[in-house]
């Protein structure tokens, strides 16, 4: 009998789940969602994800929540963070790029010259952009803006939102007529096109820092930069960490 309990104690231990291991926190920048997610399926550590704009998930870790990685799509806020004393000065490492696009609901003509877009808004059309200082796909939006001297005149006509995402939902429902998102943010809507390509030359460059703020955020940096994650990267609409290096 004794025998019986101790091997019953024995194949119940065997029986017992290992310990899951702690998964790792990352706060990203909204247009890596759906590009993130499929690089966590292929991480060997389970991830758990939060979305924003930038300046909302770099203000949330200044203010203390627990995080592991932050993705963001500025190097602006980035520098933020590190002049908040939040991240290390040297410590980011370009992991993505991106360009800007202007998109309208699928079926809707090209624009042909940016000069264009006022008349095909009309009076009362509005243009979706992430919020100008807080969302870098809408800052970049208002450097292009205003390099094509269309900026002052659009303002009362601008939808502005918390993430570059919900820009693109509204174009995608046809609440706006236009949006300016990333290319990646178009290549993931079914319902939006392409009518016009930005010229990177009329915006401060695209780029993705990102940085690990626990020893174990490291290894996901290292895993971003390899050749699976920059594959799935490239898929997803993105550039290469390394291009324009």
């Amino acid at each position: 009998m004794i025998r019986f309990l101790t091997l019953l104690a024995l194949l119940c231990g065997l029986a017992l789940p290992l310990r899951a291991e702690a998964p790792l926190t990352v706060f990203a920048a909204a247009s890596l969602r759906g590009a993130l997610e499929e690089v966590a399926a292929a991480f060997p550590a389970p991830l758990v994800l939060a979305y924003g704009g930038s300046g909302t998930m770099a203000r949330q870790v200044a203010a203390g929540a627990p995080a592991d990685v932050v993705l963001l799509a500025n190097a602006d806020w980035m520098d933020w963070l590190v002049d908040q004393g939040m991240a290390p000065a040297e410590g980011a490492q370009i992991v993505a790029r991106n360009r800007l696009v202007l998109i309208a609901p699928s079926g809707s003509a090209p624009l042909a010259n940016p000069g264009d877009l006022p008349a095909r808004l009309g009076p009362t059309g509005r243009l979706a952009i992430g919020q100008r200082d807080a969302v870098p796909a809408g800052s970049y939006a208002r450097e292009w803006l205003k390099h094509e001297k269309l900026w002052d005149g659009l303002q009362t006509q601008l939808a502005e939102t918390d993430n570059v995402r919900a820009a693109l939902a509204l174009v995608a429902r046809g609440d706006t007529p236009f949006g300016v998102v990333y290319a990646s943010d178009a290549q993931a809507e079914a319902e939006v096109q392409i009518v016009f390509d930005v010229p990177a030359v009329t915006h401060t460059p695209i780029t993705y820092p990102a940085v690990a703020l626990t020893p174990k955020g490291a290894t996901l940096i290292d895993f971003l930069t390899s050749e699976k994650a920059q594959a799935i990267l490239l898929k997803h609409g993105f550039a290469r960490a390394d291009h324009g290096s």
